[in-house]
């Protein structure tokens, strides 16, 4: 009977726990640190328990999630790196200033959860950890962390009571009430705003103040090039000063930014060259939502920043990047951003070594490929520039066609191939290295282009000029061999008895010196065909065929941009 009394006592308790559990939840257990969280946390963890355990305070915490003052990743000038110290009182559970290692790693959990936003902030505002909020530590927690000159809001607004209740009948919200509310509450903020710099009830305001109320509201999502230029909205229409329309019309741009960004790679994707006109991306938003995403005002105002530094009407994605990135920095700033991270962590040798051997081995593969495609024609042509006539008049070619059929009915179809093996233990690296001292100088050369952009045309020049002369270390030897291997078939044909050399045997029976003579003719044709080469080729895909970071070139247009490249360099 006692047995079955205490069946019943724990059956009801597990029923109470259930009930409990979906009315009010509760806090799933902290995850288990792993071995790199608890490196990271003992790397910040100043402070140590009684019982040995290391402990976070706030000013660790904050050292512990923000990146170096000094790094590319850092945006201090937008978000002071002290208000990420709000962020600790979502991660210290217990309220006592200090963390574990487990309050930590579920801080970290939290932030990898898809609506992390939403949920710290809730739990932010949910003090007690009942599942939901109560108006006034709402309002009092909001009255603490407000700056001293934040723009003024008023929560007892009709907008407000509709999620909040009236002054009489206030309601707690839930998670799910309270992120909604959250979603909207920007847009209140700016109306609010707007009305607060519109006393005399106009309709519009300076450019100051809407730059005001952006920085004050969003300053964090936006790129430098948006926040710097906010005062030139006002350019968009015909007014001095901005209009609500004007500025719901950001509002709207910026909330779907992300769509934006969506719309212009698809446009950009299906252009030519690489750019888009207004009319473009309105016709690419049409067609990408089922209903109409963008008004012709936000159109405008979208063109109207992109354009700032590109008045031509055609806007690559590096223009909008200005927009539509918030990480985007202005070059001179990132550059000496960069510059001082370099100077702390410095190239990585290995790294170094790796993308070169990368280089070296894919203008390898290229250059055997190229060399064994095009190996007839060149046989070809050496039969014809060292034929000799024999009988006064008589020429053993007529033209091309006849010495590759004379070759092939004399010497095989493998005749077409003899000196193939020297060229391609040479073209490798010949072409290998070719290939790796342009990129070395165009690298270099980064940043010398119109407008601070890519590498001006001298430079193109220098660098395939200095790989064409690099290449001659490899070209004049294998020249040598290879024209003999080709030619001694058709002196072996004239000349009863004479036997057929190897390459190797006219590397030993030249020598070193007698592989290298005539490098200065080589000079003179390897130099100036890279020269003209490389650049033609570079501009043949960017300008004829617009190959920017987002169009790819297929094969064809890539094999017609070098084929046209070597027509004038030959």
């Amino acid at each position: 009977m006692a047995g079955l009394t205490d069946e019943v006592v724990s059956k009801s308790q597990q029923t109470a726990a259930v009930v409990v559990d979906a009315l009010v939840g509760h806090d799933a257990p902290a995850p288990e640190a792993s071995a790199q969280l608890h490196a990271h946390f003992d790397k910040y963890a100043s402070s140590t328990s009684q019982e040995g355990v290391k402990l976070m305070t706030q000013v660790d915490f904050i050292e512990a999630i923000t990146p170096p003052p000094n790094s590319v990743a850092a945006a201090y000038h937008k978000i002071p790196r002290e208000q990420y110290g709000i962020l600790f009182l979502v991660a210290d559970r217990s309220q006592k200033g200090q963390i574990t290692v487990q309050d930590y790693a579920f801080f970290e959990n939290l932030l990898s959860k898809p609506d992390a936003e939403y949920e710290i902030a809730f739990r932010l505002f949910d003090r007690d950890g009942t599942g939901v909020v109560n108006f006034n530590d709402f309002i009092q927690l909001y009255k603490e962390n407000k700056s001293a000159d934040a723009l003024p809001f008023d929560w007892n607004s009709s907008w407000a009571s509709l999620y909040l209740g009236g002054q009489k009948a206030r309601r707690e919200l839930t998670y799910a009430q309270f992120s909604q509310m959250l979603r909207g509450v920007q847009g209140e903020r700016v109306r609010q705003a707007f009305l607060h710099f519109d006393k005399k009830s106009t309709g519009h305001i300076t450019p100051a103040e809407f730059e005001e109320i952006i920085v004050k509201t969003q300053k964090h999502k936006l790129s430098d090039h948006l926040l710097e230029n906010l005062h030139t909205l006002c350019n968009v229409g015909l007014s001095s000063k901005i209009s609500y329309a004007h500025v719901r019309a950001f509002q709207n741009l910026m909330k779907d930014i992300d769509l934006v960004e969506v719309i212009v790679r698809k446009a950009i994707s299906k252009s030519k060259d690489g750019s888009i006109t207004r009319a473009d991306f309105i016709n690419e938003a049409a067609q990408t939502s089922r209903w109409g995403t963008f008004t012709p005002m936000e159109a405008d105002v979208l063109f109207h920043f992109a354009s700032l530094d590109n008045q031509t009407g055609r806007l690559s994605i590096h223009d909008f990047a200005k927009v539509v990135d918030p990480s985007w920095k202005p070059s001179e700033r990132l550059s000496s951003e960069k510059a001082a991270a370099a100077v702390s962590s410095g190239p990585k040798p290995l790294q170094t070594v790796l993308k070169s051997m990368y280089n070296f081995g894919l203008g390898a593969i290229a250059g055997a490929f190229g060399a064994t495609m095009v190996y007839p024609i060149d046989l070809v042509k050496t039969r014809m520039q060292n034929q000799r006539v024999t009988v006064v008049g008589e020429r053993l070619y007529l033209n091309s066609i006849d010495c590759a059929k004379k070759v092939i009915k004399n010497e095989g179809f493998t005749g077409l191939y003899r000196g193939l093996g020297p060229q391609l233990v040479g073209v490798a690296p010949e072409k290998a290295i070719k290939l790796t001292v342009n990129d070395i100088i165009r690298d270099y050369a980064k940043g010398t282009g119109p407008e601070g952009k890519g590498v001006s045309l001298p430079w193109e020049i220098v660098a395939g000029g200095t790989a064409g002369g690099c290449q001659v270390i490899f070209t004049n030897p294998l020249e040598i061999v290879k024209i003999r291997l080709q030619v001694q078939g058709e002196i072996a044909k004239n000349t009863p008895g004479m036997p057929r050399r190897s390459a190797l045997w006219i590397v030993k029976n030249l020598g070193l010196l007698g592989l290298y003579k005539g490098a200065s003719a080589c000079l003179l044709r390897d130099i100036p065909f890279s020269a003209i080469y490389f650049p033609t080729y570079s501009h043949m895909k960017k300008d004829w065929f617009g190959e920017s970071e987002t169009k790819k070139l297929g094969v064809a247009q890539l094999l017609i941009s070098g084929a046209i490249a070597g027509m004038p360099a030959a």
